[in-house]
């Protein structure tokens, strides 16, 4: 082969390498999408799952439970579903009259005003175990004043707008009295599981604490009550589900 055509050879190999490049250069110059700038387009930006939007999502996710007590009863309240009832019986022969009876009200919504001053009557007792001690805890006779009474019967201050629990726990409080209580989610209302360290069930699987207002074992919880001026409210322990203190127990409100 003849020199010339050598160099014609090597020239068209060359012109095509040039070719390519340009080719390659020009590519080099095109913009590549990538799905953030694609989803970035169409205005559907994901927010990154930082651990602070993860947990704002699980808190969105469980809607108004968030935050709030769980309505499910714990190990003791559960245990004692039948004697919760116990505390909202509705009494049999009460000396108050049907018509003067209150209907139960949402604590929340109740605005005590301290510009009134009122007063009730308050006592708390536990008679009925004396009844019953074969019955009671061992380890809680001890705990058992002689008398019967852990509170006795005094005029007491409270303000309008304010319920039965209201002036048990100012009235506990005051004196230094033990007192145990639980929130209801059902029944919106404070149970109370226990009193001077007597506790339900202490005295047989149907004992607990009951409150009356006027003679009266309302159908409802002590947060629901709201009281009047004179009314007068008894704490008293029960070893039968209220019948031995005169009451039968009806479904709560």
């Amino acid at each position: 082969m003849s020199a010339g055509k050598r160099l014609c050879g090597a020239a068209r190999r060359i012109a095509c390498i040039l070719l390519a490049l340009a080719a390659a250069v020009s590519l080099a110059g095109c913009k590549i999408e990538f799905p953030d700038d694609v989803a970035e387009a169409t205005g559907s930006v994901s927010a990154p799952h930082t651990a602070e939007s993860v947990a704002q999502s699980a808190a969105g996710s469980m809607g108004e439970g968030a935050g709030h007590e769980s309505a499910a009863p714990d190990a003791d309240t559960s245990r004692g579903a039948g004697v919760s009832s116990a505390q909202t019986a509705s009494g049999s022969g009460n000396q108050a009259d049907s018509a003067s009876r209150p209907a139960p009200e949402q604590w929340q919504d109740s605005e005590p005003d301290q510009e009134k001053p009122l007063t009730c009557t308050l006592s708390i007792a536990c008679h009925t175990v004396f009844d019953n001690l074969d019955q009671l805890d061992k380890e809680k006779r001890s705990v058992l004043p002689e008398d019967g009474v852990l509170y006795q019967r005094r005029t007491v201050v409270f303000y309008d707008g304010e319920s039965v629990f209201d002036v048990l726990l100012r009235e506990t409080k005051k004196k230094r009295i033990h007192m145990e209580f639980v929130m209801t989610p059902m029944y919106n209302s404070h149970y109370i599981k226990g009193i001077g360290n007597l506790y339900e069930f202490d005295c047989g699987d149907l004992s607990g604490w009951m409150y009356s207002v006027n003679g009266w074992y309302p159908n409802y919880g002590c947060s629901r009550y709201r009281l009047r001026d004179g009314d007068v409210i008894e704490w008293n322990y029960t070893c039968d589900l209220g019948r031995d203190l005169g009451s039968e127990v009806s479904q709560q409100k």
